[in-house]
């Protein structure tokens, strides 16, 4: 009986002690946490400094302030008007360019000559409008000669390569001084290993056809000594007595001329050529004062602009 006595007084001496250190650690933390929630209080009862209400005016009204620099920021004065600025790249531009391939003096067999091969062409790099000459006049006493001019429009199809077409005015000057026209399809271009043709197909306003054929390359042998072998060719496939053409090969000319470039645009030359004509054309040639079949030395001018 005592010791159940001694176990219930034990067990409520415990309870007691528990009580007291509970109610002790809640007084501990309200007395931690008083001075901070005071010191809040006050703060927010204290009224603000003008420095501080400065600083926070500040800090709110700078993205304002910002943003109305930004918007007072003025352009240049030669950027304010972009309708005037030029095409950075003008891909549309149209261009001249006049070239003398052939302009020389021939001695053949005490007979002097003229002769001439010239282009010209305006536009751009897709579209343009070609004018060709070319011909040759003699000196002797029987003067007279061949002339013909093409008016063609060219369309770049390739790299290097336009197909043209127009019309071509041919004359020759002897004694019934003939001429004819021709309609004209055409390509003149750059071919693989910088072979420079020109291959023509034309027919005449008599029906006629016939096909022209041209061909240089250029040998550098320095940066301005340049040799050029040529060769030329016409082809008829209907005879046409009057104006001095045989069914096939009319004529053949295979050349070789040495220039040297003064400058670019500028290039005197000496050269020999050989050419071959054949049938009625050998007779249109004597009439017009030439020399069908002969060695011919030749000293010109190759210019462009």
């Amino acid at each position: 009986m005592k010791g159940l006595q001694f176990g219930a007084a034990v067990l409520v001496g415990w309870t007691l002690l528990a009580d007291f250190a509970l109610a002790q650690g809640d007084a501990s933390k309200a007395a931690a946490q008083a001075p901070a929630t005071e010191m809040s209080q006050q703060q927010a009862e204290m009224p603000q400094s003008p420095a501080s209400m400065g600083m926070a005016g500040n800090a709110a009204a700078a993205p304002q302030s910002g943003a109305a620099d930004a918007g007072s920021v003025r352009s240049l004065p030669n950027l304010s008007e972009r309708s005037k600025w030029p095409n950075p790249v003008d891909d549309n531009a149209n261009y001249l360019y006049v070239l003398f391939d052939l302009l020389e003096f021939q001695r053949i067999r005490g007979i002097n000559a003229l002769r001439w091969d010239a282009l010209a062409w305006y536009g751009g790099d897709k579209n343009r409008l070609w004018i060709k000459s070319e011909g040759e006049l003699y000196g002797s006493s029987r003067a007279g000669g061949e002339a013909d001019v093409q008016v063609l429009y060219g369309k770049l199809i390739a790299p290097f390569f336009d197909l043209q077409a127009g019309l071509r005015y041919e004359k020759h000057v002897e004694n019934t001084n003939p001429q004819r026209v021709f309609a004209v399809v055409a390509l003149q271009g750059l071919a693989p290993g910088r072979f420079d043709i020109e291959p023509a197909f034309s027919i005449s306003n008599k029906g006629k056809t016939s096909v022209r054929f041209a061909g240089t390359y250029d040998t550098t042998l320095t940066q301005r000594l340049i040799l050029q072998p040529r060769f030329e060719t016409e082809i008829a496939f209907q005879r046409d007595s009057q104006f001095g053409v045989t069914r096939g090969v009319n004529d053949v000319e295979v050349g070789l001329r040495l220039r040297y470039e003064i400058r670019r645009e500028l290039a005197p030359y000496l050269g020999v050529t050989f050419r071959q004509s054949f049938d009625v054309t050998a007779q249109r040639v004597l009439r017009e004062g030439g020399v069908p079949n002969a060695l011919e030395f030749v000293i010109g001018v190759r210019m462009w602009h």
